[in-house]
Order: structure tokens, then sequence, then C-alpha cells
């Protein structure tokens, strides 16, 4: 195994319901102190990040976990507590089994929500941030459209036939190729019988559809509240054509807070992969150089 070759691990985390398993990815060397956490959006998978941690392994040891009820960690046993406070104290027992006071953090979508979360705690161990395509206030419509396909039985007969699913659900990704859309796809289904299904719990879908507008409401405060409290240099990335993160949102969040660089990527929607070489230097110079 060298640093060029991912590592597979996992941590055992707590939620009110008991003990549960959240796996990692891991790049680069094991002993370099300087850590990079990337985390997913609400549907994906650690192994999203594959090339950004290529492309970042020769400065850092490149850790990518699987949210929990995601790829390769457990589901809860109690669907209620899937929602991100559980997944931020998750990603603290992570840091915690990394053996480091403080971490660069990647969060795209739901993983930029849950490090608005931890980079938003006084003493938080996050030290540099790049939040991708997500803010305190998310745009209704953009819900609603995720809303239609999140938890839904999904069944396919062949790889193709997930990927041609998966270029559809996923279509503002912005991919440029047939390839691109496999690579995605591969790490998101698992074998059940001689079909294909989705490797996700489809009860991440219930707490998703009780959030009543005053829940909303609440939420925004809050997240607003974290994001006012993050102290350090951070980087935004916006799809230009983003149905999740108004431009209105983006322009408060350089002004607020962190006052954090905005960056978008033109041909894209909700959210930037960070799979293509512009996509992956921005990232990568402002993580080393911004």
């Amino acid at each position: 195994m060298t640093p060029e070759s991912p590592r597979f691990s996992s941590v055992r985390c707590l939620s009110p319901a008991g003990f549960h398993r959240m796996a990692y990815t891991e790049w680069g060397d094991p002993a370099n102190p300087n850590v990079l956490v990337c985390v997913h959006g609400l549907t994906r998978v650690g192994r999203d990040f594959d090339r950004l941690a290529r492309a970042l392994l020769d400065r850092y040891r490149v850790v990518c976990p699987d949210v929990v009820g995601r790829g390769a960690s457990d589901r809860l046993r109690d669907p209620r507590h899937y929602h991100v406070g559980q997944y931020a104290s998750d990603m603290v027992t992570l840091i915690a089994r990394l053996a480091v006071e403080t971490v660069h953090w990647v969060g795209t979508s739901m993983g930029g929500l849950i490090g608005i979360t931890v980079a938003g705690q006084p003493d938080s161990p996050v030290t540099k941030f790049v939040i991708n395509d997500v803010g305190p206030t998310l745009n209704a419509p953009a819900l609603v459209r995720i809303g239609e396909y999140l938890g839904k039985p999904a069944r396919f007969d062949s790889v193709e036939a997930a990927t041609d699913y998966i270029a559809f659900v996923a279509a503002p990704f912005g991919l440029k190729t047939r390839e691109e859309w496999r690579e995605i796809t591969e790490t998101v289904i698992r074998r059940d019988g001689d079909d294909w299904v989705l490797h996700y719990d489809p009860r991440i879908a219930e707490p998703f559809k009780l959030v009543t507008p005053e829940l909303a409401a609440q939420g925004e405060a809050a997240t607003w509240a974290l994001w006012d409290n993050i102290r350090c240099p951070t980087l935004l990335t916006r799809g230009a054509q983003s149905d999740l993160l108004s431009p209105e949102t983006a322009a408060q969040m350089t002004q607020r807070g962190p006052k954090a660089r905005l960056v978008e990527f033109a041909g894209v929607g909700h959210a930037p992969m960070f799979m293509h070489d512009d996509q992956i230097g921005v990232v990568r110079d402002f993580l080393l150089n911004g």
C-alpha cells in the first residue's frame, strides 16, 4: 500500500440510539499532521473526492468519510437522528481518532452545513474552510427537487442503467463525459441479488420531509449565527447555475462571518464536484496559498 492508494477504515460514533460505525477513505502519508477532511452531499459518499484527494495527497493526509447512513457506514437505528447535529458530532469523533489538533475542511452541500456547524463553534479545530454550493439560506424549489427523488426506491438491472439515473437526477453537477458519470455512479450503488440499488439508507428522507416552514426558519437563523462565529479563512464555491445557493445568499456570505472569498464555476449547477482541473486548482490554491 502506497500513499497514492486509498486506505479504508472506520471509527465508532455515538447517537442517542447507540453506537454506529462511520467508514472513511484516507489518502496520503498516514503520519502527516496536515489533515484535510472532505465531506460529501446528502446522498453521496466520500469517494466523490477521489480526484481532489489525489491532487492534494502530496501535502495532506486526506480523509473522506461516508456520513452515517451512506456508503460503507452503518445505518442508524433511529432515523430521527439523521440530522446535521449528529453528523457534526460524528466528525468530531473522527477528528479525535485522527489525533490532530486542527484540520482543514472541504464540504459539499450537506458537508458544507456540517462544516459550518463544526467551524462555527468556539475553539473549533477547523482552521481553513472550503464550503461548496450551500449556505445558511437554502432555496425552497431546490429542496422540493431533491425531495422528489430522496429516499424513493430505485433498482437497476445494470450499472449502465444506474448511470443513466444518476446522470438524470444529478444533471446539475455538470459532468462532461459518460466515464465521469459512471465514476460517480459506481461508488453509490451496491449489488442486491441480480440488481443494483442505491447505497444509502432511504430513511434519511424521513427527517427531511418533516421540516416545517417554522423549523426551517429556526434552522436558518441558527446556521447564520454559526456562520457569523466562523473566524478561519473561508472559500465559498458556487455553481453559477445553482438552484440551492442563490447569488444573494452567496453575497451575504462574503460580507458576514468569515467574509468568504467567492468563486463561481460556469456551466455548473448544484453542485460542483471538484473532478475537473479548474475546480481542483481553485481549491488547491486556496488551501495551500489562500
